[in-house]
């Protein structure tokens, strides 16, 4: 990976990347994978890998219209699951729950109710709860649902308000399906809503950047995220351009976020990250999950797990018979596999403090040298003086109290993301073969 080359190489949601996981030989026991690790402000997520339909620019981990008995089955092996994990974990305390997928309200609402008595499981208690959704799925009873049950904050995936850009990114939904689904959302009383955007869709322009924007904050969202189209492998869209890299292409989307980012902090958004905008104040202003300090516990077969030292999931594909048999094995485990975890990645001293820099510097708000130095025992310059590069560019500034880049460095986090990732991860990153 290069500083010089596009501002878009790669999303880096999470650190390793999901393609640097391999099998654990031997599996080791989940009870002495959390023996020492904190449990009193776990995430517990939960994944549906279930969608009305594959939108063309999806790499998730999800199946569109699975039989209704699938659904069932893998209903009744996430409790058995979740019964398995939380007797390994012992007591623990939840901070923050999420579902998604795929598409969470892809179930019914007698099924959303199910789900949500598998996640007491782990008494989660009223704490902060985010739900997927999608325009097809928002209906009023599954979101009664939702609101029974404690959500918090329902996501939902809108991506342009123009019929015309949704199906050139291959989602064909009909604008009055994305209006009726946004005010059930709202009637519903959940105290949060979030709207994804996406730009750089084939034929968008400013103009029609700038409408859905300006229409996205009719509903006055709580919060907003802003996605750079990416065209990827075995999805739809990768299917029809087999190579996604574009100078031309990738100007224009920096105009547009560019764009993006100023109507909405002229609109009273604080941006969070590249992709992240809340408007403030919020009732979740208490304070964010960070993944550097909480360790993730999840549930389902493409959802995974973090503690200080090994992150674990399950098998990932995302070509859709590969999907279709994963999802297919992990009904048909027997309970005892749910006691070990399976695939992942150790992180040893290095890479945890890589990825205290990589979680932590791709924010908004950086991070705090002292609180790195203190964890650590080792000044942050010293750890990564490649830093510097970052600098000398006017990517980065250093303060007395945080690292953190330039509004010209956010806006090439998608660059500065992947050129920090590990030589080790990246070799295991690039022998990941996609299907």
């Amino acid at each position: 990976m290069t500083l010089d080359g596009s501002p878009y190489q790669g999303y880096l949601y999470a650190y390793p990347h999901k393609t640097a996981y391999r099998p654990l030989r031997p599996r080791p026991a989940l009870r002495e994978v959390w023996a020492a690790e904190p449990t009193d402000a776990l995430f517990l997520y939960a994944h549906l890998p279930f969608c009305e339909m594959r939108c063309g620019f999806c790499n998730l981990f999800t199946r569109a219209n699975p039989p209704a008995e699938q659904v069932r089955a893998y209903l009744a092996q996430l409790r058995v699951q979740a019964r398995r994990v939380a007797d390994a974990l012992g007591p623990v305390s939840v901070a923050r729950t999420a579902v998604g997928g795929g598409t969470p309200t892809y179930l019914t609402a007698p099924e959303l109710t199910e789900l949500f008595d598998v996640l007491d499981a782990f008494g989660r208690g009223a704490v902060p709860t985010s739900v997927e959704t999608s325009p097809a799925t928002a209906t009023p009873e599954r979101l009664a649902v939702l609101a029974e049950r404690g959500t918090t904050r329902v996501s939902i995936g809108v991506q342009s308000f123009l019929d015309d850009e949704a199906h050139a990114a291959g989602r064909p939904q009909k604008r009055a399906e994305v209006d009726r689904a946004l005010d059930t959302i709202r009637a519903a009383g959940i105290p949060e809503l979030n709207v994804d955007l996406i730009y750089g869709i084939a034929g968008q322009t400013a103009q029609s950047w700038e409408y859905s924007l300006t229409t996205a904050l009719r509903w006055a969202p709580e919060e907003v995220f802003l996605y750079p189209l990416y065209v990827r492998p075995l999805t739809g869209l990768g299917r029809r351009n087999a190579d996604g890299s574009d100078p031309a292409w990738d100007a224009h989307r920096l105009a547009l976020y560019r764009q993006g980012r100023d109507h909405l902090t002229a609109a009273g958004y604080r941006q969070l990250s590249l992709r992240h905008f809340r408007r403030a104040p919020t009732p979740d202003d208490s304070g964010d999950y960070r993944c550097q300090d909480d360790g993730m516990v999840g549930l389902g077969c493409g959802a995974r797990s973090y503690t200080t030292d090994l992150h674990y999931s399950f098998d990932y594909a995302v070509g859709i018979g590969e999907v279709r048999a994963i999802i297919d094995d992990y009904v048909r485990r027997p309970a005892s596999d749910f006691d070990h975890a399976e695939v992942g990645y150790h992180l040893d001293d290095a890479e945890q403090r890589r990825r205290w820099l990589v979680k932590s510097l791709l924010r908004s708000d950086g991070l705090d040298p002292a609180a790195y130095e203190a964890r650590f025992g080792t000044p942050l310059d010293a750890d990564f003086p490649e830093l510097d590069r970052l600098a000398e560019r006017e990517w980065l500034v250093r303060g007395a109290s945080a690292v953190a880049l330039t509004p010209a460095g956010m806006e090439r986090a998608d660059a500065i993301g992947p050129w920090l990732v590990s030589d080790a991860v990246r070799s295991a990153m690039r022998e990941h073969v996609t299907r």
